[in-house]
């Protein structure tokens, strides 16, 4: 939770800063798509991880030889192919259980003050959570 005057770029380092888990890939959109995503990154959990975070469309190869790869690969065979080799196409999932958050939850914090927000955030989060880990329907074709 940042204010709206914080951006994805720079939260960046203090989200990183409280995962207590070993790290081999990044997952996420275009926001994120820049040298110091990058360098926080790798500072953090070594060169072994993969960053896949899709280039701008005008996009050309800089000093970042996994961007230039991502580059390089999108203008040979297309993006829609980069996504599905990438994995890319996996935040349907993250943007389903978004849908799932804003369906249960709301669209919307109730709290006024940036740490009750957060407070407000974590309850719902472990609440959602708890939720999906008590299953998902099992569905059977009947003919």
């Amino acid at each position: 939770m940042t204010t709206e005057h914080v951006g994805d770029e720079t939260a960046l380092p203090d989200l990183v800063g409280e995962i207590d888990a070993d790290v081999d890939r990044f997952l996420a959109d275009g926001a994120y798509d820049g040298e110091g995503v990058s360098a926080c990154l790798t500072a953090r959990f070594g060169h072994e991880i993969e960053i896949i975070v899709p280039p701008p469309k005008n996009a050309v190869n800089g000093d970042n030889s996994q961007r230039n790869r991502h580059i390089d690969h999108i203008a040979e065979h297309g993006r829609m192919n980069w996504q599905k080799e990438k994995g890319y196409n996996q935040r349907s999932r993250i943007e389903a259980q978004i849908g799932r958050w804003k369906t249960i939850i709301g669209g919307s914090l109730q709290a006024r003050k940036l740490d009750n927000q957060i407070t407000e955030t974590r309850v719902a989060a472990k609440a959602l959570n708890r939720m999906t880990t008590l299953g998902k329907a099992q569905f059977e074709r009947v003919i």
